[in-house]
């Protein structure tokens, strides 16, 4: 395989990686555990 192919699918698959734990985190069972800074301050 061409080493641009092998690099290519490596980025892609790190940026898909990265993106699905955000959304995990997010959306998942962690977000229970995010707190919102707007509603600490409120007046």
């Amino acid at each position: 395989m061409e080493p641009a192919i092998v690099l290519s699918i490596s980025v892609a698959s790190v940026v898909v990686a990265i993106t699905g734990l955000a959304i995990y985190t997010s959306f998942g069972p962690p977000s229970k555990q995010l707190n919102d800074p707007f509603d600490d301050h409120e007046d």
